[in-house]
């Protein structure tokens, strides 16, 4: 007589993952996280890591507040070429002409504003309508005529610089008006009582830290519903603590200086609308699929065109953006402007995760990858390395990540 024993099955996991009955510590918890996410988190680790490793190496003067402040001021110009770069190498182009139309750009306003004294409101919207001609101008040959684009935004490149020299007559043209120099050094107003922080700094860290928390749990709980694969708890968590703490830490030391820049708040609105869009719009889903099967997309319908063309026009428009941003920061615009923009803007694409291959990317890896650079030109600054030793650094740190990029796409494969 045989007795039939049914063993009980372990219950599995929750959707959530990393529950207690996992049996496994936090930080296996973690590993198998990063391993699974690795292109998510890889670059935002190794962003952390070179921010500590500079802050030792530097006795603390990277993190100082002062520092801080001038890391946003220094590089925020290269965030904005950097999320429109992103959406132009997710769908499969490149763009070299972003440096010269920035400098351009710069001496326009310029001579609009110091020369023929029309008011800077009315100078900032030419200036944006003329960045977003030049970029219709390169789509429209893109898109519509087939050219390459790397054919034509490098004579996009060589036209631009010409033309800033043409403006300028090959001096440097400044000094810009007020309101105008606000847009690249200014800070918002002191607010309310006395506290030794920048009250308005502080309300504001706190409502982003808020909204922030907001949108991690709503998609996770979206993630959820539609029975997608979401990361562990606790690793869900742990990633929830370091961002509200790498917020939380970055008001306070703006708050303990001057507050936030302006162009920080316009830097912002741009990730969060840009953000908004590639996730949620259906225009950048369209630019996803464009880029990363291009006969598939038009099979499905997606106007490959017209998207291709409205890429390259908002491109324009924060080339504009950026040119009027440097050149508030210097006062001046100068016919040597804006060189090697575009290269630091591709840079920070790929070091944020895009791929060459067009379809992969985020804009918030963007501005991961332009920090990252940032970063390094910071400390080696504060460290008096060498230029030449500074361009060999970065020109590593791109290596590595596109090889990141490489590998991590071969091991995906097999």
């Amino acid at each position: 007589m045989s007795t039939d024993v049914t063993a009980k099955s372990p219950a599995p996991a929750p959707p959530g993952g990393g529950g207690p009955a996992t049996g496994r510590g936090l930080l296996q918890v973690v590993l198998d996280g990063l391993r699974r996410n690795m292109r998510q988190y890889g670059m935002l680790l190794a962003l952390g890591l070179i921010v500590a490793l500079f802050a030792v190496w530097t006795d603390g003067d990277l993190l100082l507040p002062r520092n801080v402040s001038n890391l946003v001021l220094q590089n925020s110009y290269i965030l904005v070429l950097a999320i429109g770069m992103m959406l132009v190498i997710i769908a499969g182009h490149i763009d070299l002409s972003v440096g010269s139309l920035t400098a351009f750009v710069g001496a326009f306003a310029a001579v609009l504003t110091v020369q023929h004294g029309v008011a800077w409101p009315i100078a900032l919207v030419l200036c944006l309508l003329v960045g977003a001609a030049a970029g219709s101008v390169q789509g429209y040959l893109i898109a519509y005529l087939g050219i390459p684009s790397f054919i034509v935004t490098l004579a996009g490149m060589l036209l631009f610089r010409g033309l800033t020299e043409i403006l300028l007559k090959g001096q440097t043209l400044g000094p810009f008006p007020d309101g105008l120099q606000k847009l690249g050094n200014g800070f918002l107003p002191e607010t309310g009582p006395d506290t030794n922080y920048h009250n308005l700094t502080l309300l504001l860290g706190l409502v982003l830290i808020a909204a922030v928390v907001w949108q991690e749990v709503r998609d996770r709980r979206r993630q959820q519903e539609f029975a997608l694969e979401v990361p562990p708890t606790r690793l869900f968590l742990l990633k929830l603590t370091a961002l509200v703490a790498a917020i939380l830490a970055l008001t306070l030391l703006l708050a303990s200086y001057k507050g936030a820049p302006i162009v920080l708040i316009i830097l912002g609105a741009l990730v969060v609308g840009y953000g908004y869009v590639m996730r949620n719009a259906v225009f950048g889903r369209h630019i996803y699929a464009i880029g990363g099967n291009l006969p598939a997309a038009k099979l499905s319908g997606v106007k490959d065109k017209k998207v291709t063309f409205l890429v390259f026009l908002n491109m324009g428009v924060l080339a504009a953006l950026a040119g009027l941003v440097v050149a508030a920061r210097l006062n001046a615009a100068s016919p040597k402007a804006g060189v090697n923009f575009e290269l630091e803007a591709i840079a920070s694409s790929f070091i944020g995760g895009a791929s060459m291959s067009g379809g992969v990317g985020t804009v918030l890896g963007a501005i991961i990858g332009g920090l990252v650079l940032g970063v390094l030109n910071n400390g080696m600054n504060l460290l008096s390395v060498g230029t030449d030793w500074q361009q060999v650094i970065k020109g590593l740190a791109l290596l590595v990540a596109v090889g990141f990029d490489v590998w991590n796409k071969r091991k995906s494969g097999s």
